[in-house]
């Protein structure tokens, strides 16, 4: 809870001066029923909280200490101290890390929730009990978390180097206070958050308890941690501040595993994957990664930033690097180098070479982990792939140097498996002779997808189609991706280019159109007009009239689509309409003689095309006048 600007406070002078209320910047009163009362059966997530804050706290400093040594004075080791006062009902929580001056007091603790505040407080309104756990993780409340315990928290802070202190205070209702602190009574650097605990929390000024909590949540973190089961007890150390991903994994347990990923990652879920190795060679280095077991709450947050936190030598430098590709910021941890200067700015970071070569060679490991997962264990595999496969598809546009590895990794539900996931070495497996492209098809509703027109010819002849449904398919697969060869061909998009393709077994081959029949699709194309790109026969369609198709030069329609809505596409190409010249409705009309009927029959037939592409008609008041002209004729 620390913030690293350097401000100006009041001289201690001012110490007697009345505190000044200020109100926070969100319903802090509302949000902290909520959180109390949601998260209730989980509320020793408070604890962890607070000493991860510390821990981060002194970590800073050792950072800022390395240019300016004088910050660390004559207590140059980082340590966190808890003090216990069962007959006073209060829990202290010190650290002698960077601190925070006056107005960084007022910045860091006076606004909560700072990035959705609104969708974080609609989720805990909404919350069940059998999720209230991770809802403190996922939205990152951290220190408000104290609220669940408290009714009261003051938090007394000074800034490194600073000659005055501050304390902010607050009840939890509405409220807070900030006010110049007596000097002598304050940190002599660093911050003190003392808990005034509620009756029914009472037990959280037990030694056992405390001690037991803290081993199970925070036995891990790079700071030593310090018990005192009383004011005026001395301290012992209950943490030593082992760097976990310095020891051998053989003498890891899972259960510390678990441990510290759920104190460096904010998470409360299990992690689907752990990775822990140390690379030599041309560059040194720690990587203790996870994969979580649940979609983080800001997966898709628009920055896309990376969770990853970068050490040189154990000591931490920044969380705010990004250390792998965007499409793998679903990955928390760490990365530890032995190579860096300890005195590079983070302004600098990301043009170092080094790192460079760092972040090359995690993201190859962790995609290599992810494959040898998905052959040893396909069932976890597919529940990480269902958690964030739309993530890592992002790298199919992004990343071009890994796309084999990650077209690999892929899994896709298709119209001849339903309800599993495919991987593309499966669909490989059953191409059709004289296939010569991996078909796909974009939308938005996996049902009304596997049920769209377009797909009636390949149906036919028992080609497998991929169906996607996310945002980014639509980008990845117009790329130019290929797999062993074959490219992918949208079904919506072009010619089907389906005629050397032999029907399914117990399919008859089309017969050929009549000449009635491409009189009246020529009759179409002309009442359509500039409507339509061109009118032609299908031989996609078996059992459908018509839809809607691509031009062979245009984009697939489902990215035009998205392109248009966003705002990033000025016009949109016109469509082909696509007949189905076998269809009994067509042949009738082909029959047919000139009138009417036959016009207002080629305007319904484009706008039904569109309907079925999830498009209203192109005027709602002529179609529907001539579906009443028509069904007039039919009752006449």
């Amino acid at each position: 809870m620390t913030k690293t600007t350097e401000t100006n406070a009041p001289e201690n002078n001012a110490a007697d001066a009345a505190p000044e209320t200020r109100s926070f910047e969100a319903d802090v009163a509302r949000l902290l029923h909520m959180m109390v009362h949601s998260v209730y059966s989980d509320k020793d997530v408070f604890l962890r909280e607070l000493v991860s804050n510390a821990a981060d706290a002194c970590e800073k400093l050792r950072y800022e200490g390395i240019a300016d040594p004088a910050l660390l004075g004559e207590d140059p080791q980082p340590r966190i101290t808890v003090t216990l006062d069962a007959g006073g009902r209060r829990l202290t929580i010190e650290d002698n890390g960077i601190g925070m001056s006056e107005a960084e007091l007022g910045e860091a603790l006076g606004t909560i929730a700072r990035s959705g505040t609104k969708a974080f407080m609609d989720r805990i309104a909404g919350a069940k009990d059998a999720e209230g756990s991770q809802l403190i993780g996922q939205f990152g409340v951290g220190f408000y978390s104290a609220f669940m315990v408290a009714d009261r928290v003051d938090v007394t802070s000074r800034r490194a180097g600073a000659d005055s202190a501050a304390t902010w205070s607050s009840d939890g209702l509405g409220t807070y206070t900030i006010q110049p602190a007596d000097i002598a009574g304050a940190p002599v650097r660093g911050t003190r958050v003392e808990l005034h605990l509620k009756e029914d929390a009472a037990d959280y000024a037990d030694g056992f308890t405390v001690e037991r909590r803290i081993k199970a949540q925070s036995g891990h973190v790079p700071v030593p941690i310090w018990l005192k089961d009383t004011p005026d007890a001395d301290a012992r150390q209950i943490a030593d501040g082992a760097a976990l991903w310095t020891r051998p994994k053989g003498e890891i347990s899972q259960d510390e595993y678990r441990d510290f990923y759920r104190t460096a990652a904010g998470q409360f879920d299990d992690p689907a994957l752990t990775l822990h190795y140390r690379a030599e060679g041309l560059h040194e280095y720690n990587v203790l990664a996870f994969i979580p077991g649940s979609r983080p709450f800001d997966l898709f947050d628009p920055d896309r930033a990376g969770r990853m936190k970068l050490y040189v030598r154990r000591v931490f430098i920044t969380d705010e690097a990004q250390l792998l590709p965007r499409y793998l910021r679903f990955a928390r941890g760490l990365i530890d180098s032995a190579d860096m200067p300890l005195n590079v700015s983070r302004e600098m970071i990301q043009q170092s070479p080094v790192l460079a070569a760092i972040q090359k060679g995690v993201a190859n490991r962790i995609l290599s982990e992810l494959d040898k997962l998905s052959a040893s264990d396909a069932g976890a595999y597919l529940k990480i792939w269902e958690t964030f496969g739309a993530v890592l598809k992002e790298g199919l546009y992004e990343d071009p140097s890994r796309r084999e590895a990650l077209l690999g990794l892929a899994r896709f539900r298709t119209t001849t498996a339903a309800g599993e996931w495919r991987s593309l070495k499966d669909y490989a497996a059953g191409l059709k002779e004289n296939q010569t492209a991996i078909y796909y098809a974009i939308g938005t509703d996996l049902d009304r997808l596997a049920s769209s027109p377009q797909l009636e010819g390949y149906r036919a002849r028992g080609i497998e189609v991929l169906l996607l449904t996310d945002q980014i398919d639509s980008f990845w697969a117009a790329a130019g991706a290929e797999y062993e060869g074959k490219p992918f061909k949208s079904v919506t998009q072009g010619q089907a280019d389906l005629s050397l393709i032999a029907p399914a077994e117990g399919e008859a081959a089309a017969p050929a159109a009549s000449e009635a029949v491409d009189g009246f699709i020529a009759y179409v194309k002309t009442v359509l007009g500039d409507a339509v790109s061109d009118v032609r026969a299908s031989d996609r369609l078996t059992e459908s009239a018509v839809c809607l198709v691509a031009p062979d030069n245009a984009m697939d329609r489902q990215l035009e689509k998205l392109l248009a809505g966003a705002g990033q596409l000025d016009a949109t190409a016109k469509p082909v309409l696509e007949i189905n010249p076998r269809h009994p409705l067509i042949v009738q009309l082909g029959e047919a003689g000139e009138g009417d009927l036959r016009e207002d029959a080629a305007h319904l037939l484009f706008d039904e095309a569109r309907i079925a592409d999830g498009e209203l008609p192109a005027d709602p008041r002529a179609f529907s006048a001539r579906l009443a002209r028509v069904l007039g004729r039919g009752l006449g």
